[in-house]
């Protein structure tokens, strides 16, 4: 699914123009965006949460050549989703929204 088949979804499912549900969408992912870049966890209950992780700067291994090569530090983003989320995705029945 990419944006423009969640923005069509949504646009139907609540009568908003196509256009008005892209600019929701982009303020959605926006202020989601932004928190993680300030280091927040976002929660969105019974969907998961977003966290920011740092990784440590190692060696690893180039798998073409075999040769170490350096891995820097850099904060990397983790999904957790949510019990509810699983179960609906697993055929549970739970409603996740």
């Amino acid at each position: 699914m990419t944006k423009i088949d969640i923005i069509n979804h949504v646009s139907d499912d609540t009568g908003l123009s196509k256009a008005r549900t892209e600019e929701a969408f982009d303020a959605i992912i926006d202020a989601v965006r932004e928190s993680l870049v300030r280091g927040e966890t976002v929660i969105l209950r019974r969907f998961g949460s977003f966290h920011v992780r740092q990784k440590n700067a190692r060696m690893g291994r180039n798998p073409k050549t075999g040769r170490e090569a350096p891995i820097s530090a850099r904060r990397v983003v983790s999904f957790k989703a949510g019990r509810n989320f699983k179960g609906a995705v697993n055929g549970e029945g739970m409603k996740f929204y």
